[in-house]
């Protein structure tokens, strides 16, 4: 029997991405000043398959469906190219920029979360406050 419906799952799996990607821009933030250190970057791909997932339905019993079981959609790669004199390739600005955006993608998929876990809760007690 399951729980938590499907969309539960995709908004933990939207949760943990913004996780990663935070710790990824964090020590790119951090190694601003290293010399050599080449800028990582969390793939894109989890973004495009959490929000497929979300608009999809499932018109067919053999396809896949999206939940908490399937592997991590996501990667950290290298970039190659360099900006400064010594080697390093991150520019603090878009640095900046991607975790306020990331910031922002974060607390809404925890508003998202937070509007479930209510709706349970108002079934759980009988639509009474």
């Amino acid at each position: 029997m399951k729980i938590f419906s499907t969309s539960i799952n995709a908004l933990e799996k939207g949760i943990q991405y913004a996780g990663t990607k935070h710790k990824v821009i964090s020590h790119n933030i951090a190694n601003v000043d290293t010399p050599n250190y080449k800028q990582k970057v969390v793939n894109p791909t989890f973004k495009e398959i959490y929000n497929g997932a979300m608009h999809a339905t499932r018109t067919d019993t053999r396809h896949r469906e999206f939940s908490a079981t399937s592997k991590q959609a996501y990667s950290i790669n290298n970039t190659s190219h360099s900006f400064s004199h010594n080697g390093n390739n991150v520019d603090i600005d878009k640095e900046m920029s991607d975790l306020a955006e990331n910031q922002i993608y974060y607390y809404t998929m925890i508003d998202q979360l937070n509007g479930k876990f209510q709706s349970l809760q108002s079934v759980i007690k009988g639509g009474r406050a």
